[in-house]
């Protein structure tokens, strides 16, 4: 039966070895990002309920700069009333 050389298979072995752990880290990214989507997702509810006071305290019509915090009213609203 042939072989590979030594050298041959220890090429070929270390092939195998980057492969998989290339793969696991793949896998570990993946993971992490499905953790941040999730916390995407979180954070994106949270600011909604939150804009969702704001608009009942300052009015539907009200735009915030979020530089400064000021608020002003949206003209076009204020038009149409």
């Amino acid at each position: 039966m042939e072989k590979l050389t030594a050298q041959e298979l220890n090429t070929v072995q270390s092939f195998v070895a980057e492969f998989n752990t290339l793969k696991m880290k793949i896998g570990d990214a993946e993971l992490a990002k499905t953790v941040l989507l999730g916390k995407v997702d979180k954070l994106k509810a949270e600011y909604n309920d939150y804009e969702n006071d704001l608009m009942e305290k300052y009015g539907k019509d009200a735009v915030v700069n979020v530089q400064t915090g000021e608020i002003t009213r949206n003209s076009e609203e204020k038009e149409d009333v």
